[in-house]
């Protein structure tokens, strides 16, 4: 009688927690720290933020209570998600035996077939959840409301219009420039503050300071050119840069990590990863991939972020 190596594997709840986080957390963003993640978040959760005056007033024998605390609350609400998607074994049979043997750059070995299908498949959804975190569309099928999507509806974010034409190495002096003076003073001296960027905006102010906009030597920073930058990190006006891979091409956020939010349930009981071997039961070579899983964004207090768009 032959033998069947079964591929199905299942887990769920907090045992598909690291599944899951190893597909959502992975991404740019999250994987390099750049917001603050809240990992158990059940169905949704208040954000509070508090505000105060200048609570220091001159001394007297009395109590008087005349400075104020605000409290501003704004709710963040996961949403449901869930991959569905079919695989045939011999498309990736090849690369798996490639790594089992060693003739691979991947330093980690996953510990089996249907691990390393998992592996295949966390990579797209985390790429996808990047996408979703800045420009995500709640309307959109497989996505949820990004931050650029909520800012533009929020009346307290400082929202400044992209220069006509786009950012280039000749204009993205002034643009940052731009953000940065949109930024309030007490803002500016926080050490949590970021300028998070799209990709063309990088690329732009990396080509600037190698000595293609005016106002910069003809070979840029220590005569290199572009050689100066090797993926390193960028600041501006003593703002820390972040590239964020998911935002849309000309776009800028300043705001404070702390201010900027992701939300899943990794140890949500709705949580669920399964590999399927469809050998088992219509006798083809085809794996069936399945997860569920949650995911949103949000922010606490409007009135500290700007958003160049």
């Amino acid at each position: 009688m032959a033998t069947t190596n079964s591929l199905t594997t299942s887990y769920s709840g907090e045992f598909a927690g690291q599944y899951i986080s190893a597909a959502l957390l992975s991404g740019s963003t999250l994987d390099n720290g750049l917001i603050t993640v809240k990992p158990n978040i059940k169905f949704q959760e208040v954000i509070k933020k508090v505000a105060s005056d200048d609570i220091v007033k001159d001394s007297t024998c009395d109590f008087d209570p005349t400075s104020t605390l605000t409290l501003t609350e704004r709710i963040i609400t996961p949403t449901n998600q869930q991959v569905n998607l079919q695989l045939c074994k011999k498309d990736f049979q090849n690369d798996w035996d490639a790594i089992s043997m060693g003739y691979s750059a991947f330093d980690s070995l996953p510990t089996s077939f249907a691990d390393f299908l998992i592996g295949h498949v966390s990579s797209k959804v985390a790429q996808r959840t990047e996408q979703s975190i800045w420009n995500g569309a709640a309307a959109t099928a497989g996505q949820f409301g990004g931050f650029k999507e909520l800012m533009l509806a929020d009346a307290d974010v400082t929202d400044i219009g992209a220069v006509g034409g786009g950012v280039n190495s000749g204009n993205v002096i002034a643009q940052l420039g731009a953000v940065i003076d949109a930024v309030g003073s007490s803002l500016y001296t926080s050490d949590d503050l970021f300028i998070y960027v799209s990709q063309n905006v990088a690329r732009a102010y990396v080509r600037a300071l190698g000595g293609f906009a005016t106002n910069v030597g003809a070979a840029g920073i220590n005569s290199d050119g572009t050689q100066w930058y090797t993926g390193g990190t960028l600041s501006f006006d003593g703002v820390k840069l972040a590239v964020a891979n998911g935002l849309a091409d000309n776009t800028m956020v300043a705001a404070e990590k702390t201010n900027l939010y992701f939300g899943t349930g990794l140890l949500s009981d709705q949580n669920e990863v399964k590999v399927i071997d469809m050998a088992d039961i219509d006798g083809s070579q085809n794996v069936r991939i399945v997860m569920r899983f949650t995911a949103g964004v949000q922010y606490g207090i409007g009135s500290d972020i700007v958003l160049y768009s």
